[in-house]
């Protein structure tokens, strides 16, 4: 038996559009004004910046812990039904993911307050893509082998069935405040307007074929499973009425949906900076605290029951002129009565997926506060507390956890970054994760003037066959900075 084409479609799209949430190369980076959207408490020098709309932070990330294109579509003389045998079934757990998550920013502003010049005020409006979907182990060995043969007496769990995912619009407000020279702290306000969200994250039942009594086999099948979904019914019900008003009509939706027309919700994000001595600093955030109430649009599907069912019966030779298709409906009506599958409307509450940041960094090699330092406008955190100013090194640590439906996934990232006056920041990371324990990776912060450009990327041992790779990201952006008057 062959994988059905569906669920090897899903698998491939999912690898396709996987992302991580770790943006370890943007933590930490101060230089960069979107570090601000990663630790609010991040310490802040710019007079002001304003993010040029939509190129000013755009993140592509790409991830998978299981298999890659790669192992299933190399030239490699392998038959394509043995590939998925050994290196999809046998290799895969229902604690894999294909994961996804990508942001674009559409606004992004901040200023340093005119009477408060130790208060930064940030405020902008960014696009967030979230997936994630495990690995459906026994429900894609049921697919491939069936329940017969050595299946027999096998019990398959319907709860490798884990899947959320959630397109949503931000709006925020953030506060970085400098308490003393060794601490600043911040904290972000946000308000999610949701485009559409799914989730179908606790399924709990079974499946079991064994030998039968009136028949050669029995089958059992015990499911307490649900499928929620909010917004979705909307674009679904405009592509079915496929009128010469489709596009357009999608498109005035998604812009209803974006702003603040379709299911809100509410969120915090909390951070820190904190010098243990002018060389050593730890940091720390947590980030969208948060949830949607999903009412609107809302299109739930349920399975809730349990049945046993030995097929048709037929008593041979005096049946074989009843057997007929009344017989298979009378079979399906009797599951569907000790199975029942539903419908329904019923709101529910939809929770964000918690991340929490952590670092610990030392400074080292002074630069001193030479002439490409005189100019920088940041003298409210510079005096006796921005080691960036005094030390053109840092080296450290950082922890990244993330709440995922099948419990945290963690991140342990070490790191070295390189200050070439105010014009270049260079940082390397590497870091260990679920995905990979080869990922280096490499930023770059330039400063022209007013002008500001950073790009980001990970796992550079991987380009050379990203078809083979389990993680790949990119993130850059434009930003205009004032450090004085300018």
């Amino acid at each position: 038996m062959r994988i059905p084409s569906g669920l090897l479609l899903f698998a491939l799209l999912c690898n396709v559009l996987a992302t991580a949430q770790n943006k370890q190369l943007l933590y930490d980076f101060n230089e960069i004004p979107q570090s601000l959207m990663v630790n609010p408490g991040v310490k802040t020098s710019q007079k002001w910046h304003a993010g040029i709309p939509v190129l000013s932070g755009l993140a592509f990330q790409g991830a998978t812990s299981g298999v890659t294109v790669n192992d299933l579509f190399a030239n490699d003389g392998v038959d394509f039904t043995t590939k998925v045998r050994e290196r999809l079934l046998d290799v895969m757990s229902d604690r894999d993911d294909f994961s996804s998550t990508s942001q674009i920013e559409g606004i992004t502003v901040g200023f340093r307050g005119r009477n408060r010049p130790d208060t930064y005020y940030s405020f902008g409006m960014y696009g967030e893509m979230d997936i994630i979907s495990y690995w459906p182990k026994d429900l894609a060995i049921l697919a491939f082998e069936g329940n017969g043969g050595n299946n027999i007496g096998r019990s398959f769990d319907l709860g490798d069935l884990n899947l959320r995912g959630e397109m949503i619009n931000v709006f925020h407000f953030g506060i970085n405040k400098k308490i003393d020279n060794s601490l600043t702290i911040g904290g972000r306000a946000k308000i999610y307007s949701s485009i559409f969200q799914f989730q179908s994250i606790r399924n709990s039942g079974s499946f079991v074929t064994r030998a039968g009594q009136n028949n050669i086999y029995e089958s059992t099948i015990s499911a307490d499973m649900q499928l929620q979904t909010a917004g979705i019914r909307g674009f679904y019900d405009i592509a079915e009425e496929d009128t010469g008003t489709t596009q357009k009509d999608v498109t005035s939706l998604f812009t209803e949906r974006v702003l603040l027309g379709g299911n809100l919700g509410l969120g915090l994000d909390f951070g820190f900076s904190y010098n243990l001595n002018p060389q050593t600093t730890i940091t720390g955030s947590i980030l969208d605290v948060g949830f949607i109430s999903n009412s609107k649009d809302v299109w739930n599907y349920t399975l809730n029951g349990s049945t046993t069912t030995e097929g048709i019966t037929v008593f041979l030779p005096e049946d074989i002129n009843n057997v007929d298709n009344d017989l298979w409906q009378e079979l399906l009506d009797d599951i569907e009565e000790e199975l029942p599958y539903g419908e329904n409307d019923s709101g529910y509450i939809s929770w964000r997926p918690v991340k929490l940041y952590g670092s610990v960094r030392y400074d080292f090699g002074e630069g001193g506060r030479g002439s490409v330092f005189e100019n920088c406008g940041c003298g409210v955190n510079v005096d006796g507390g921005n080691n960036r100013d005094y030390y053109r090194n840092s080296v450290g640590g950082q922890l990244f956890m993330v709440k995922r439906p099948k419990g945290v996934q963690a991140a342990l990232t070490g790191f070295y970054q390189r200050r070439f006056g105010r014009v270049l920041s260079l940082k390397t990371t590497y870091t260990v994760d679920k995905y990979t324990f080869t990922n280096v990776g490499l930023g770059a912060n330039l400063q022209l003037g007013p002008i500001n450009f950073y790009v980001l990327a990970d796992n550079l041992l991987s380009y050379s066959n990203i078809a083979d790779s389990h993680y790949a990201s990119l993130q850059f952006g434009f930003n205009i900075i004032s450090w004085n008057n300018n």
